[in-house]
């Protein structure tokens, strides 16, 4: 007997050579609101992802990402204990013990230090007219940004942004091929995490991670488990994810030069070309869910167990929803770069702030950016972002 989802297309999204972007992508989409794919089902468009994204039937489905790809370890027992995975009572306890450190006012509060940053960073390589983006400008920026904002010296920057990255390897569909490698730099990080854990209680200061580890002295709030935990996702997290966004950023503008000529006159465009980067070029190429209970949805059974991905750059794209091309002035509608509902992305607040900075202080000085060379790119499937860009520009 042929069901609805037999007859939907077939997305091949765990081969490293697939692009989320791909014209059988458009194609699927203008079919169905899904499609198949090896790890369940694919929702493509703008509307449905909305709904599914506060769906009382369905939960966070990131936890299930180890098994999908066959792996096992100190990464994937470490990601089914996050609080990116946790549902109910226990993810709201341990939203609330860290949203404060990621609060818009306390962001904007800090700009003028993510404007000296980006200043210096820039003024590293503007002379010469060219720079590898990510080794010269993302990297740093991003892990710099992050040791500022948990009060974490900033010369350890560049063994944080190491284990980060090593780690990110496991958020793309290389994830099982890279396994022993993120396995290690988790254990890396446990041990960072340890230490820092030990100094913060023998000598505690006026920062957030000295705030964090205070509050594991009530058993009931955040146990020593849950510390560590914690201070592993939110270092990982909030440098791979910003180094990522931010190359995709600069990538985007390359295939659209016209535009960052109109962001070099316009700085207070930098917040809407943020958003419309993440429309268009986010990191975290599809959001999941996993389905608690059987339901119909719009025609399609959705047995319980079934995981969805829920592509936000399909839905970004969607030609019902978004006309046009890539746009820093157009007017949009909601994008799902930073997903939805209760697990929206914890450091959205921090993502939005330090590259609205970085868009407003690359773009005056880099005029007429161009690739000085080829890019070494990540799969475009899953987590994405360039490993390299190097690029040439006019120095002004």
């Amino acid at each position: 007997m042929t069901t609805a989802l037999d007859a939907a297309p077939f997305l091949q999204l765990d081969d490293p050579g697939f692009s989320v972007r791909a014209p059988e992508v458009d194609e699927a989409r203008a079919q169905s609101w899904y499609a198949r794919t090896p790890f369940g089902i694919a929702v493509l468009r703008h509307a449905e992802m909305g709904e599914l994204l506060l769906h009382s039937k369905l939960r966070q489905g990131s936890h299930a990402w180890p098994a999908h790809n066959g792996v096992t370890g100190v990464f994937a027992d470490w990601w089914k204990r996050t609080i990116l995975v946790q549902e109910g009572a226990d993810h709201a306890r341990l939203r609330k013990l860290v949203n404060p450190a990621f609060a818009g006012r306390l962001m904007e509060g800090m700009r003028p230090k993510f404007e000296a940053l980006a200043t210096e960073l820039v003024d590293g390589f503007h002379a010469e007219g060219r720079c590898e983006f990510m080794a010269d400008f993302a990297d740093p920026y991003a892990s710099r940004i992050l040791c500022m904002m948990l009060g974490l010296p900033q010369d350890e920057a560049p063994h944080l942004l190491h284990l980060a990255a090593e780690m990110g390897l496991a958020l793309g569909v290389s994830f099982r091929e890279h396994a022993d490698r993120i396995d290690r730099a988790t254990e890396g990080m446990f041990a960072y995490a340890d230490a820092l854990v030990a100094k913060r209680r023998a000598l505690p200061g006026d920062d957030f991670m000295s705030t964090l580890v205070a509050a594991s002295a009530d058993a009931d709030r955040l146990s020593d488990g849950e510390l560590r935990d914690m201070i592993v996702i939110l270092v990982f997290g909030g440098i791979d994810t910003t180094r990522n966004q931010l190359g995709l950023a600069v990538s985007t503008f390359l295939e659209h030069p016209d535009q960052w000529g109109v962001l070099a006159e316009r700085q207070d465009l930098a917040r809407k070309a943020v958003e419309e980067v993440m429309r268009v070029r986010p990191t975290i190429t599809w959001v999941t869910r996993e389905a608690v209970e059987d339901f119909d949805y719009k025609g399609l059974a959705i047995a319980q167990g079934t995981t969805l991905h829920l592509l936000s750059v399909a839905a970004g794209t969607d030609p019902s929803v978004f006309s046009g091309g890539f746009d820093i002035i157009a007017e949009r509608k909601r994008h799902y770069g930073f997903g939805g509902g209760i697990h929206h992305c914890l450091g959205h607040a921090i993502a939005r702030s330090d590259m609205s900075v970085a868009m407003t202080v690359l773009p005056p000085r880099l005029r007429n950016p161009r690739p000085a060379g080829p890019a070494e790119w990540l799969s475009d499937s899953g987590n994405t972002g360039p490993l390299s860009l190097p690029i040439a520009f006019d120095p002004a």
